[in-house]
């Protein structure tokens, strides 16, 4: 065999190799609990910072998963998913509930792929939480990161169109 061949196969098998690792790690980041999130343009406040600290280890039972975005969380591999930063809602008629303290406001789009999306209202910046219809106790959950959020500054209260 000549030296030209064996660069070629050389080359071949270098190329496979590396389609091997990329498709990995393409694999991987699909798999990953935070794939498709956003970080909120306010991740970087020291609210989100303050809380993050405080994330709690279990939410209905779900294990927190190690992220390294800033102003993300999430538990149960993606059951909850938490993005702290975002810009605080307008005044809507979206319903409104209080929870141990915090207001949320249930976004109605209806196209959440089988999603709660509740955004909190009147503190800066806004925590938006997604969680899986599957979670088994979406008031346990909100309950919890009630208390987690309630340390954000508050400066009004939600309106609900009834």
């Amino acid at each position: 065999m000549g030296l030209r061949a064996r660069r070629r196969r050389a080359a071949a098998g270098l190329a496979a190799g590396g389609l091997l690792v990329a498709g990995v790690l393409v694999a991987r980041e699909l798999s990953s609990p935070v794939f498709g999130l956003r970080q909120g343009p306010l991740a970087k406040d020291p609210g989100c910072a303050r809380i993050a600290g405080h994330y709690p280890d279990r939410l209905d039972g779900d294990r927190f998963d190690p992220v390294t975005f800033e102003g993300l969380a999430v538990w149960g591999h993606g059951t909850v998913r938490l993005r702290c930063g975002l810009i605080p809602p307008a005044p809507t008629t979206d319903p409104c509930f209080a929870v141990d303290g915090v207001d949320w406001v249930l976004r109605e789009a209806g196209s959440h792929g089988g999603r709660k999306l509740l955004v909190t209202y009147g503190r800066r910046p806004a925590v938006e939480v997604s969680i899986a219809d599957s979670a088994r106790r979406t008031d346990t959950v909100l309950s919890d990161l009630s208390r987690l959020v309630a340390s954000l500054p508050l400066d009004d209260h939600c309106v609900s169109g009834g």
